[in-house]
């Protein structure tokens, strides 16, 4: 069976010895489906946008909320990031290849995989987000224990995931229907009928009838075939419900803590995430040196005025995504200390032009793998995403 969750990796550049490049992959939605304007609660889970003027976000995976600031998602597409990495939702019908005007990007603050989750067989492939804000919208219905699904039962996914059409615009919010085989202890199967999810669909509802007229969130879209023609394996939702679910919903956000100034990032040292504005994460820079409030694939720095471009920031800073919304969401970055000078080329070497950025590294909307948060007094390291190497599809036998 494949991983239905694409990682997606697209790389902008800048002339840094820091970082490299990684494949670009393209992701697109369900298979035999229609457009699914009205599922509001459906949303698309990407990697955190980091320059302003990036075109096209880094789709992950799918999800759904349920509750106004909680979404759930598949485990397996957090696995190349992490519960450490930097993640936003989008709320809207179109993603992909430009978000829809009244679609919206809420960041996410809180990532929780279930503990029995096992990455190679998907068990309890399940994962919640908490958003940094709630948003106005209705979450989907949680199923009650009692909900009965049996061969035949037809159910309805949705998904921002692969049509395995070229004509088709890709990411958009897309529905199918299939019908269930096969009802196993915590998932259940389902053929086409005729829609069927695909790649990109990971972590997206699966609705079914609850028996009285309305439509609950029976299932969490988690694998299928390489092809998706022929069966995809989706986790019951109400096995997740009292021990995972509930337990989560019913806890409360941490209360909000005096952050350091963001113009003061390079001044001020932190000690953990808390310390840091709009999400950043506290990072050790090296050996010996302070641990600094950073923003994904950024060198440390501080950010100024709010900007609209790159040319509004002067040489050397660049206009970064400090919100993922709103009037102050980008503000000028400046490095606090210039990049290390550019080995030289050797004789009858290329020249590859190096971008505006003055050699500070971007990775659009990719952050640095393998970077440990400051947490119960540890200190990660910042190091280069050298790991950012294309996630492929991998053949998988989900129990």
């Amino acid at each position: 069976m494949a991983h239905v969750g694409l990682m997606v990796l697209a790389v902008l550049v800048a002339c840094t010895p820091t970082v490299e490049t990684a494949p670009s992959r393209s992701v697109h939605r369900i298979v035999q489906g229609t457009d699914a304007p009205d599922d509001v609660a459906t949303v698309a889970l990407l990697a955190r946008r980091t320059r302003c003027s990036e075109s096209s976000p880094l789709l992950l995976c799918s999800g759904v909320l349920i509750a106004p600031d909680v979404v759930l998602t598949a485990a397996h597409c957090l696995d190349l990031f992490g519960v450490e990495g930097a993640y936003e939702v989008y709320l809207g019908p179109v993603l992909l290849p430009t978000p829809d005007a009244s679609g919206r990007f809420v960041r996410v603050s809180q990532v929780v995989i279930h503990p029995r989750h096992v990455p190679r067989t998907h068990t309890h492939d399940a994962a919640l987000l908490r958003l940094s804000a709630p948003v106005q919208v209705e979450p989907s219905r949680l199923p009650e224990p009692s909900l009965a699904l049996t061969g035949g039962t037809r159910v309805r996914a949705v998904g921002y995931g692969d049509t395995k059409d070229v004509s088709a615009p890709a990411g958009r919010r897309r529905q199918g229907t299939l019908q269930v085989t096969q009802l196993e202890a915590t998932v259940f199967r389902a053929e086409p009928g005729p829609g069927m999810s695909c790649v990109g669909d990971s972590g997206g509802p699966v609705f079914a009838s609850d028996g009285a007229g309305r439509e609950v969130l029976a299932g969490l879209t988690v694998s299928g075939d390489v092809a998706c023609r022929a069966e995809a394996v989706n986790l019951r939702v109400e096995v997740l419900r009292e021990d995972f679910i509930l337990p989560f919903l019913a806890t409360s956000p941490p209360p909000a803590e005096p952050t350091l100034a963001p113009e003061a990032l390079c001044r001020e040292a932190c000690t953990r995430d808390t310390e840091c504005p709009a999400g950043l994460t506290c990072v050790a820079t090296g050996e010996e040196g302070p641990s600094r409030c950073l923003l994904p694939a950024l060198r440390e720095g501080a950010f100024g005025r709010t900007c609209t471009e790159d040319a509004a920031c002067g040489e050397g800073s660049l206009c970064a995504r400090w919100e993922p919304e709103g009037a102050e969401a980008c503000r000028c970055f400046t490095p606090c200390a210039p990049p290390p000078p550019d080995p030289e080329q050797p004789a009858g070497g290329s020249e590859r032009g190096c971008s505006s950025t003055s050699g500070l590294a971007l990775l659009g909307g990719l952050f640095l793998a393998g970077v440990k948060r400051r947490r119960r007094g540890s200190c990660g390291t910042l190091r280069s995403p050298q790991t950012l190497a294309s996630h492929s599809a991998e053949l998988r036998s989900p129990v």
